[in-house]
């Protein structure tokens, strides 16, 4: 399992009305990770040829997040078959190691050309293990 990960800090405008981060921006944060995670682990041709759509989000709340936490963003495949992959998102307090969210998202992968589904290649399976 290939483990990614991402920094950031929170701003004022990740927060709603109570002052803690709102749900909504963790799901933005599951979905950018999971970017960046494809971006940083495909090749070129790769990208030009394939991209994930999500198909299935579940979130769990443990904790809140507050202006100018360090939260760390850690995700990997927990499984893939046909065209579908599993992505675990941890969101964590970087400097308590809290758990604040914990997401599983499902994708599929998309062929460019046909717009269609397609079985993940040993290739592209292989970018994330």
């Amino acid at each position: 399992m290939q483990i990614f990960e991402s920094i950031i800090t929170v701003v004022k405008n990740d927060l709603d009305e109570l002052n803690h981060v709102n749900n909504v921006r963790y799901v933005e944060w599951v979905q950018e990770i999971a970017k960046q995670h494809w971006l940083k682990k495909a090749s070129i041709t790769t990208l030009e040829n394939y991209f994930w759509v999500m198909t299935n989000h579940c979130i769990e709340y443990k904790s809140s997040a507050l202006l100018n936490d360090t939260i760390k963003l850690k995700t990997y495949i927990k499984s893939s078959e046909g065209a579908i992959s599993s992505r675990i998102v941890e969101i964590t307090n970087n400097n308590t190691n809290q758990l604040l969210a914990k997401s599983e998202t499902k994708w599929c992968l998309i062929n460019k050309k046909s717009n269609r589904p397609v079985r993940i290649s040993e290739e592209i399976s292989a970018l994330f293990q």
